[in-house]
C-alpha cells in the first residue's frame, strides 16, 4: 500500500528498461486500484503482474473483496495467497489459504503461497515443522492433483521488514523440508515447484540468499520500490 497510479507507471517504465528478461523471471504485485494502470503499461512485455490478495468465490457479497475470475479477465498471472501481514493482520488462517489456492487454480491464477514462522517458533527449533504445517494444510484439497505453475514463498515472519535475514543453512534447511512436503503431495512434480524467500531482500544480502540450495528467487519488499534497487536483486538472480 505504497504507490499510486502514476507512480506505480513510473516505477514499471523503469523496470522494463532495467531487468534482464532474458535471464529472470520477473513478476510486480501492485496495489489493487493500480492493476489497471500496471497491466496496460506492461503489456506485451515479460514483466508479469501479480495481485497481493483475492477472495476464494467467484462472486458474491463480500464487499470489499476481488473475485478470482475478475483478476485473471484483467491479464493478471499471479495472486499472493497467505502472506504473513494477511495472517496476522487480517485473520487469513489455513483454512482461508487453501480455499484461496483451490480458487486461484480453478479460475486461471497461479497462486503464491507464503509460510513462515514467527521468532518464537523460530527460538524454539520449529521452522520446519511450522513451513511443512502451512504448506501441507494450503495444499489439502483433494483436488489439486498437480502443482501447475505453484509458487511457494519462504518468508520468516521475524525478518519481514526488520534486515534482519537467517543464516543460510537456515534458509536451505527451510526450503528443504518445505520440497519434501511438496514431493509428498504430488510426486515427483514436486521437484520442480519454485520455492522463493521473501523478507528483507536487498541487493546487499541477495546474493548470499539466492546462492543457498533449493531457493529459486525472492519476493522482495521494500527494495521492489527502488527501481535500481529491484534491478540489482534481478542481476544478483541472474548470476546465480
Amino acid at each position: 500500500m505504497n504507490l499510486d497510479e502514476p507512480a506505480a507507471r513510473t516505477l514499471v517504465g523503469a523496470l522494463l528498461t532495467t531487468l534482464p528478461f532474458d535471464r529472470v523471471d520477473a513478476a510486480v504485485a501492485p496495489s489493487f486500484p493500480c492493476l489497471r494502470a500496471v497491466l496496460d503499461a506492461t503489456a506485451g512485455s515479460p514483466l508479469a503482474v501479480a495481485a497481493q490478495n483475492m477472495h476464494w468465490e467467484a462472486k458474491g457479497a463480500f464487499t470489499g473483496e476481488v473475485a478470482p475470475p475478475v483478476l485473471f479477465g484483467m491479464g493478471v498471472r499471479f495472486v499472493i495467497v497467505g502472506h504473513s501481514e494477511r495472517r496476522a493482520l487480517f485473520g487469513e488462517n489455513d483454512g482461508t489459504v487453501s480455499r484461496k489456492v483451490v480458487a486461484a487454480r480453478r479460475h486461471g491464477l497461479a497462486p503464491i503461497v507464503c509460510v513462515g514462522e514467527n521468532e518464537a517458533q523460530r527460538d524454539a527449533g520449529q521452522t520446519c515443522d511450522v513451513v511443512v504445517a502451512q504448506v501441507r494444510a494450503a495444499l489439502a484439497d483433494g483436488t489439486l492433483e498437480s502443482p501447475g505453475d505453484l509458487v511457494v514463498a519462504y518468508e520468516p515472519v521475524w525478518a519481514i521488514g526488520t534486515g534482519r535475514i537467517p543464516e543460510p543453512a537456515e534458509v536451505t534447511g527451510a526450503h528443504a523440508a518445505i520440497r519434501a512436503a511438496l514431493t509428498e503431495r504430488f510426486g515427483a512434480p514436486g521437484i520442480d515447484v519454485r520455492i522463493i524467500y521473501g523478507g528483507s531482500v536487498t541487493p546487499a544480502n541477495v546474493p548470499v540468499l539466492l546462492g543457498a540450495p533449493e531457493v529459486d528467487g525472492a519476493l522482495v519488499g521494500g527494495a521492489s520500490l527502488d527501481p535500481v534497487s529491484f534491478a540489482l536483486i534481478a542481476a544478483a538472480a541472474a548470476a546465480c
